[in-house]
C-alpha cells in the first residue's frame, strides 16, 4: 500500500482529542495492535494548520510513542507521519478515506520546558 510522507515543518500541531485505545472490532472491544510490534495503538485527534487551513486529523500512534502530558490545547510534534489512502466496500457501499499514522507524538510543553531549565 502507498504511503506518503508528510511533512509537519511549516505546520502548527495542537491536541484537539487525548489520546484514546483504537478499537479494532467495535462488537467485542478488542483493542488494535500493531503488526510488527505488538504494541496497543492509540488514536490522538490533532488540530493541524497550516498554508492558512486548518484540519482535524485523526493520527494513530503505538502507545510508546506518546510522550508527555497531552492534553487538549497542547501543541505536539509528530515524528514520522504518513498518510495512507485507502478504500473498502461495506454493504455494497464504497468508501474510502486517508488515514494518518506517525511513529510518535510528543508534546512540546515538555521540550520547552526542559530547554528554558537547562
Amino acid at each position: 500500500m502507498r504511503q506518503i510522507p508528510v511533512d509537519t515543518s511549516a505546520a502548527t500541531v495542537m491536541v484537539a482529542k487525548t489520546p484514546q485505545p483504537k478499537v479494532r472490532d467495535r462488537r467485542t472491544g478488542e483493542i488494535a495492535t500493531d503488526a510488527d510490534t505488538g504494541a496497543k495503538l492509540m488514536t490522538v485527534d490533532v488540530m493541524f494548520a497550516a498554508n492558512d487551513e486548518v484540519e482535524i486529523l485523526t493520527i494513530t500512534v503505538p502507545e510508546p510513542g506518546i510522550s508527555g502530558e497531552l492534553a487538549m490545547g497542547t501543541p505536539v510534534a509528530l515524528t514520522g507521519l504518513i498518510a495512507r489512502p485507502w478504500e473498502n466496500e461495506f454493504n455494497g457501499q464504497k468508501r474510502h478515506g486517508i488515514a494518518f499514522r506517525a511513529v510518535a507524538v510528543t508534546s512540546l510543553v515538555d521540550t520547552a520546558a526542559k530547554t528554558k531549565a537547562a
